[in-house]
């Protein structure tokens, strides 16, 4: 039969790690999951300057092999596996991977959520070179240059308006001839003389050497293609794209209550409606998807699931 541990988290970004830094530290037997590369999104990201504390030239590779040595520092479990599905239905919660059976007395999920990508080529290799989908993290790296925004609802207009606040011009690129946000935020949009607007187009590709330098543009109705390049003296430009996320839960479809756009629901204290099951990070239904606020969410939830299996006797079957 499998280890019983404390704690099991699943999914190993800022929240996941900060669960399990508090969750060892905490004395509890901990271990944590993950299918793919440590640190998730963060890794990808050249710069991180507004994580509080950040040194001079951080990046997101940087902080996340800090963190990770903080939880080796204090003995938290760590493997790689694909998770296939899960029983939570007992007192003693049942992870089932490609490799192995896990079992916990409590859960963390922290699998995180992936932005849509354009699925274009060149996005994927200037992906933090110029590729954002996060103008909270990187607009003031583009402060005084030219900025796409690609998307056409909610996310995509406030952030440009919040992009205006550092760029010399946002244009929000969009495949239809009309916004899908709400009108009172079209309203700010338009009345900004800072941002314009392409209707009906779609990003074709992205081109640069270690660098965005140029895109390629396909008007949709009309079938014209145009490329824009970026100034000679500034050498490149932002692409923000916001055509929404896609959370990682669709291993607990059925299992969890999840909101209609497929994100845990939590209360504030992380807990989940499933007792000993707690979830951490952009995996969770919140407002703000920071790494800020993911090892924060991890923090709360490495610490109730003490609070839990503390209060809760367990029987091994």
């Amino acid at each position: 039969m499998s280890k019983l541990y404390d704690l099991v988290i699943i999914g190993a970004g800022p929240a996941g790690l900060s669960a399990g830094l508090y969750g060892a530290r905490a004395k509890m037997s901990t271990l944590i999951i993950e299918k793919d590369r440590t640190g998730g999104q963060i890794v990808t990201t050249e710069e991180v300057a507004n994580y509080p504390g950040s040194i001079p030239d951080a990046s997101g590779p940087s902080l996340v092999a800090r963190m990770v040595e903080q939880v080796d520092e204090f003995g938290a479990e760590k493997v790689k596996d694909n998770i296939l599905d899960v029983d939570f239905t007992g007192k003693i919660k049942v992870i089932k991977g490609e490799k192995a059976e896990y079992r916990a007395k409590s859960v963390i999920v922290a699998t995180g959520a992936s932005p849509r990508k354009l699925d274009v080529p060149g996005e994927k290799e200037l992906t933090g070179k110029g590729v954002s989908y996060c103008a909270t993290c990187d607009a003031d790296f583009f402060t005084d240059m030219q900025v796409f925004v690609v998307g056409g609802g909610d996310s995509a207009v406030e952030e440009a308006i919040y992009l205006t606040k550092f760029a010399e011009k946002v244009t929000i690129v969009h495949r239809r001839d009309s916004l899908k946000a709400a009108k009172s935020i079209q309203e700010k949009a338009f009345a900004n003389p800072k941002i314009d607007f392409m209707w009906d187009t779609k990003i074709n590709e992205i081109k640069g050497e270690g660098i965005v330098e140029s895109v390629v543009f396909e008007n949709t109705v009309s079938g014209e293609i145009t490329e824009y390049f970026a100034d000679e003296e500034i050498g490149t430009f932002g692409i923000f794209v916001f055509t929404g996320y896609i959370p990682q839960t669709h291993v607990f479809q059925g299992k969890m209550d999840l909101n209609p756009a497929g994100y845990i629901k939590t209360c504030d204290l992380m807990k989940t409606e499933i007792e000993g099951v707690f979830a951490a990070g952009d995996v969770r239904e919140k407002i703000l998807r920071q790494v800020v606020t993911a090892t924060a969410d991890g923090a709360i939830a490495a610490v109730m699931a003490e609070k839990y299996v503390d209060e809760h006797v367990f029987e091994e079957a």
